[in-house]
């Protein structure tokens, strides 16, 4: 019989030790049979399902360009086989012409939800969340970014359910630091930003117009200021908007300094913050006695590492000149308690985010109407 490995409740160390043939497969959405899947795979010892990619193609109800998203996935596919693994699919419903060839396993698909987007929430800011797969040290699965993120933007739908809807987060983005660390996913710079800008165009002909993009991983950022940059040029009319990560306003940065407990150089990646959330979020999957600080990066004044980033250099050293097991930051010194009150902190901001985006569109709308006439 079949062992199903769950690919992003591992650590980076874990994927590590997989064996290579063991086949690694993508799901385009959730519904599909798994012993059909086991079958198509000639019964395999254990397969590894890597998280659902929960839109993108015709039949998810929110379709861009197959050539667009073929990029992204390729991008995806990729990076496992540079990690070794020889056996990678995307598993797809029948009539989705992605050209990967061998890489991609039709089935019949049964899709658990039929509601993609919550009923007449288009005058709502639409919340769009995006994680990673990536490593986050010795302690801390590679799904860290995304269940982080999906929990923050529930938490704001939950606030404010009349201002805020979200899609479902997107559990892949971009890490260029991908080749160091086993089992760090890279959609590509430019696959992301050119999918993402049609996902935007499919949600402005649905008569959406006011969007907020919220960010689990900072490897994400700079290409999603490059989206808000196309999106508002494109589309006028609408308010389209991101934010570095979470707690990065000056309200967010003040609620740190005064809990935690690290130095400059404490919180920056699988460091006091994030496991501190994950402590409060989903304490079952962080190994905590396998936590390993490392604050040792080469820091000069216009360039270290912080939760926000300092300095007025912008760089892109490899990993490995700064750490071993892949975390920056002081991991040990995480507390549930703290992961508690940063949460809700970032909930909070996102909540008041929400606010300023509403106010931006209608005092926008309003200026546009009244020099209109």
């Amino acid at each position: 019989m079949t062992k199903w490995i769950s690919f992003d409740t591992l650590t980076w160390p874990e994927v590590a030790e997989l064996p290579r043939h063991y086949p690694l497969v993508i799901p385009l959405g959730n519904g599909y049979n798994r012993d059909k899947l086991a079958e198509a795979l000639n019964q395999p010892h254990q397969i590894a399902l890597l998280p659902s990619f929960p839109f993108g193609w015709r039949g998810s109800q929110l379709a861009v360009p197959e050539h667009l998203l073929r990029a992204y996935l390729w991008n995806l596919l990729n990076s496992l086989r540079d990690d070794g693994f020889v056996h990678v699919y995307v598993l797809s419903p029948a009539g989705i012409q992605l050209d990967l060839g061998e890489s991609q396993i039709v089935q019949p698909y049964s899709p658990k939800s039929d509601h993609l987007f919550p009923d007449e929430s288009n005058e709502k800011v639409l919340l769009i969340p995006i994680g990673h797969t990536e490593q986050h040290g010795y302690h801390l699965p590679l799904s860290t970014d995304t269940l982080i993120i999906q929990a923050i933007t529930a938490g704001v739908v939950q606030t404010i359910p009349d201002k805020a809807c979200s899609l479902p987060v997107m559990p892949y983005g971009v890490s260029t630091h991908r080749s160091e660390f086993a089992g760090t996913l890279n959609a590509g710079g430019r696959a992301f930003e050119d999918f993402w800008l049609a996902v935007v165009d499919s949600l402005v002909l649905r008569g959406f117009k006011r969007f907020y993009f919220l960010s689990g991983h900072g490897g994400n950022c700079s290409f999603l200021t490059t989206v808000i940059k196309y999106a508002g040029e494109r589309y006028p009319n609408i308010f389209c908007a991101t934010a570095y990560l979470y707690l990065s306003s000056p309200q967010g940065i003040q609620i740190l300094e005064q809990y935690r407990q690290s130095g400059v150089g404490g919180m920056g990646h699988a460091c006091e913050l994030e496991t501190s959330l994950m402590l409060y979020l989903h304490p079952e999957l962080v190994q905590i006695e396998k936590a390993v600080d490392e604050i040792d990066f080469i820091a000069t004044p216009s360039f270290y590492m912080d939760w926000v980033e300092g300095g007025a250099l912008i760089a892109n050293p490899p990993w490995s000149d700064d750490t071993r097991s892949g975390s920056y930051g002081a991991g040990s010194l995480a507390t549930r308690e703290k992961g508690e009150v940063w949460f809700n902190a970032a909930v909070q901001e996102k909540v008041g985010h929400v606010a300023e985006i509403q106010e931006q569109f209608r005092r926008r709308a309003k200026k546009k109407k009244i020099t209109s006439l």
